[in-house]
């Protein structure tokens, strides 16, 4: 079974753009992968369209070999833009030996651990500005069943945050906090916002509340920076979703610069090297839980190393989405008691409708993290990405 061709798909998903690969076989199998890049969708279709040129002909089964030459014939290798192209390729190449054989991908990962996984949510908080729509929007989460709620308190703010700003974000914390009443995990999200003195100072106001992580307090590459902050930290520190590979998680680990390890599927190269990196990770007794707010098959993807890795804990779920996902994609997973059940049909269990996909072309659409509309993420129809 040879590959016959891959194809790049952009779709507009509101707050960005879903970018999908199909990859065609000569036994009329084809697979789907994901390499959605924020703001970056057209760069990365060309580079998957680049990888083509190399795998074509190639046998679709060889994924390890595949993955290792493809990397091998970059000279620059490593960075978000390459290894979201190659973990698109790598997730559709399983997604085809699943079909083939007529097993879900996690049974050729070794055989499940579990058949579900713990979820916290994600984009729950759409629209809210002030702490009480905080509040309220928290309501709806626990009324839906998430068990674990992740969300930026930190308005626009960039390494500072102003005296308002600060009693603004604790007044927020506070809020959502006295809603919840124990019946969740909180997860505060930095965006890689701080620097160290403010990030500490926030870490300090967060002991008064029962927060499980602060997520990426200060801006990407300075690991050394980031353990200062962990270590000046009674709040547990989340890290790593722009680390692009095993070989940038070696000074992460060795840095000791976070609690909690999140590695994306896409970003990282796909299935096989979020399962290597758990693998490092869990030799560190550090917990991983994977960055996971991009599209369904990322999403499926994710689902299916979770499976096979004992040391995937918790597992980031877009609570709400666009009202066209269901229309464009039928995801074989549902959301049962806060966890997110795993696929059992062969492959990845996600299939995409091209017809659909098409009726969504690409927008363009820019960051909205210091610019004061980060809860805009989410059109006035959305609804529940899943159903109970």
């Amino acid at each position: 079974m040879k590959i016959t061709a891959l194809t790049p798909f952009i779709c507009d998903c509101f707050r960005t753009n879903w970018v999908f690969l199909k990859v065609e076989t000569d036994a009329g199998i084809h697979g789907w992968g994901e390499a959605s890049l924020e703001y970056r969708e057209h760069t990365v279709a060309e580079a998957m369209r680049e990888i083509g040129r190399t795998i074509v002909g190639r046998r679709a089964g060889e994924i390890e070999s595949i993955w290792q030459e493809v990397n091998r014939q970059v000279y620059f290798r490593g960075g978000p833009v390459y290894m979201s192209a190659l973990g698109a390729l790598e997730m559709a190449l399983w997604d085809i030996k699943g079909k083939a054989l007529g097993v879900p991908v996690c049974e050729l990962l070794g055989g499940p651990v579990r058949d579900r996984i713990q979820c916290y949510a994600n984009a729950w908080f759409t629209g809210a500005k002030k702490p009480a729509e905080f509040a309220a929007k928290a309501r709806v989460a626990l009324e839906a069943g998430f068990k674990g709620l992740k969300w930026d308190p930190f308005g626009s703010a960039y390494l500072e945050l102003t005296p308002a700003g600060f009693k603004e974000a604790e007044a927020c914390v506070a809020a959502v906090s006295e809603v919840v009443d124990g019946r969740a995990e909180l997860l505060i999200e930095g965006h890689g916002r701080f620097d160290v003195p403010t990030a500490v100072r926030i870490a300090g106001m967060l002991e008064a509340f029962p927060i499980s992580w602060f997520e990426e307090p200060l801006p990407p590459g300075n690991l050394d920076a980031l353990a200062d902050v962990r270590r000046r930290s009674k709040i547990p520190i989340a890290a790593g979703e722009r680390l692009y590979s095993r070989w940038d998680y070696l000074p992460f680990f060795a840095a000791h610069s976070a609690d909690f390890a999140q590695p994306d599927v896409t970003h990282v190269g796909g299935i096989a090297e979020l399962r290597r990196i758990a693998d490092l990770a869990e030799a560190h007794f550090i917990p991983c839980c994977p960055h996971n707010p991009s599209g369904p098959v990322a999403n499926a993807a994710t689902l299916h190393a979770a499976a096979a890795s004992s040391n995937i804990r918790r597992l980031e779920t877009m609570a709400t989405d666009i009202p066209w996902r269901a229309e464009i994609c039928r995801e074989e997973t549902r959301f049962e008691d806060g966890c997110l059940t795993i696929p059992q049909t062969p492959g990845l269990g996600v299939e995409i409708d091209e017809d659909e996909l098409l009726k969504h072309p690409y927008q363009p659409h820019e960051l909205r993290h210091y610019s004061g509309t980060l809860t805009d993420i989410r059109p006035d129809n959305a609804g529940l990405t899943f159903t109970k």
